[in-house]
């Protein structure tokens, strides 16, 4: 199959390479010619044939709206665009009007992997019409995970679903990571612990809390002992507001995912909060976030 990706950071190369290592025709588009296949838009548009499938990789909010308006100026009935960043869902019902006025298809996906998803696989999260998730599944399944497509992948619902599900789970990861936090400061209180590092690997295997973020924790300190290096200061993406303003719309008590969202707040007034530096080197190690480093 022949995808047209746009946007290249981070996520968008890896998610090529992954692609095209599937066996797919993968034309790539940025801004930076250094990592381009085509010098614009519509020169992406020109190397695809029709019906073309198109996957939008770039910041959310202006730009990905701004990329999808070009593209239905561009685009041709029967194509589709895939809408994969971490858009907020309510841009989804106007990015697919637009679309839909020209005869072409929209999809929003929720993709989660970090910059591990290359080698792992991506949790993909979509939403869209029968028709168009049939279109795409084969790029779906060559970023998936390996083994049962419902293991790595999921149909949420109409339009909006992929990206309201992807802002859940980021609200959850921010609840889950806060806890670990915590857990990693409160056995650095204790002097009876004399060996916090290794009593986190010991949660790694068999246990019931055991998960990939504990092992990116264990990696970090192991990269970093007592996490000297890294700053308290821990910033948001967005998901997380996003995800507190929907538990309030629709009164669900989301005590954990609001309380993880307030202590980011708080790292940035206060500092020297081991379960921050914990909360920031874990978003460096699966997203590779940019932290702020002590004394900076």
């Amino acid at each position: 199959m022949q995808l047209g990706l746009i946007g290249l950071g981070k996520m968008g190369a890896n998610m090529r390479r992954r692609i095209a290592g599937a066996g797919h025709e993968v034309v790539g588009y940025d801004p930076r010619p250094e990592v381009s296949d085509v010098g614009s838009l519509q020169d992406l548009v020109s190397a695809l044939t029709a019906p073309r499938v198109l996957w939008v990789m770039v910041p959310s909010g202006d730009p990905t709206r701004e990329t999808v308006a070009s593209l239905s100026e561009l685009l041709e009935p029967g194509d589709l665009v895939i809408d994969g960043g971490n858009s907020r869902y309510t841009d989804d019902a106007p990015n697919a009007e637009l679309l839909s006025a020209k005869q072409i298809g929209y999809i929003d996906c929720g993709v989660s992997g970090g910059v591990w998803g290359l080698e792992n696989g991506y949790g993909l999260m979509a939403g869209g019409s029968d028709e168009d998730i049939e279109k795409a599944m084969p790029i779906f399944d060559a970023l998936r995970p390996e083994g049962e497509r419902a293991g790595g992948f999921v149909h949420a619902g109409p339009v909006g679903a992929g990206h309201y599900a992807k802002m859940v789970h980021n609200g959850i990861e921010y609840g889950l990571m806060h806890a670990y936090g915590e857990g990693y400061e409160l056995l650095s209180a204790e002097p009876l612990i004399t060996d916090v590092p290794g009593t986190l690997r010991a949660w790694t295997h068999g246990t019931v809390i055991r998960s990939w973020l504990l092992e990116l924790l264990v990696d970090a300190l192991a990269q970093d002992p007592g996490l000297t290096e890294i700053s308290d200061y821990t910033t948001d993406s967005g998901e997380g507001r996003w995800t507190v303003e929907e538990a309030i719309r629709h009164s669900v008590p989301a005590n954990v995912i609001s309380a993880a969202l307030f202590a980011r707040f708080a790292s940035r007034q206060e500092s020297g909060s081991p379960t921050l530096k914990a909360v920031s080197a874990l978003r460096q190690q699966f997203g590779g976030h940019s932290v702020h480093r002590a004394g900076s």
